[in-house]
């Protein structure tokens, strides 16, 4: 039994870690530290948050913006499984980790990026008992609709065709090959 949680990778700039840390209490600490007796905690992350000494802050100018205008930063996957982990002491599994974009590269690197961290987590010992990527298909996201595409497979809404993405092909190739090394 266990339960998933959508987990903010959350950061401090200079500060702002005292604010940071208490949104990461509130945001994260409040739902894992009731996880203790559980046999999993489920890890769902897109992005990161940032905190400076006066609150949230914006992307910084430049920076790569997914179709959810979350900033492009795969990094914070590693970065949850590793706070769940140590905040629980149980396994992780991640049920939700994806970016909702048009160019279909930009999905492949955020996917290689991801997974670099999860190599990472495991590397080190940390138990991640599983990889689940957001979404197969393109789905109809929230208040959103059909817009933000986060899948491996495209829906064509006018005749239901699908299309396999060439990132569906290759995270099927690593999935296949059990190795991040192709």
């Amino acid at each position: 039994m266990g339960i998933t949680l959508a987990l903010l990778d959350i950061q401090a700039k200079e500060g702002g870690e005292t604010l940071a840390a208490q949104m990461r209490h509130e945001i994260n600490d409040v739902f894992l530290e009731t996880l203790r007796d559980d046999d999993f905690v489920g890890v769902q992350t897109y992005s990161r948050t940032r905190f400076g000494p006066e609150g949230l802050l914006p992307a910084e100018e430049g920076v790569e913006l997914t179709q959810m205008n979350y900033e492009f930063w795969p990094e914070a996957l590693e970065a949850t499984i590793r706070y769940a982990a140590a905040k629980t002491g149980l396994p992780v599994i991640v049920t939700e980790n994806g970016i909702a974009t048009t160019e279909d590269t930009r999905r492949v690197e955020y996917i290689r990026r991801a997974l670099g961290g999860v190599s990472n987590c495991l590397r080190d010992g940390l138990p991640v008992r599983g990889y689940t990527y957001w979404s197969a298909f393109d789905n109809f996201e929230w208040s959103l609709g059909y817009r933000p595409t986060f899948g491996l497979i495209a829906v064509d809404r006018e005749t239901q065709e699908r299309t396999v993405k060439p990132s569906a092909r290759w995270l099927g190739a690593i999935a296949r090959a059990n190795t991040m090394s192709l």
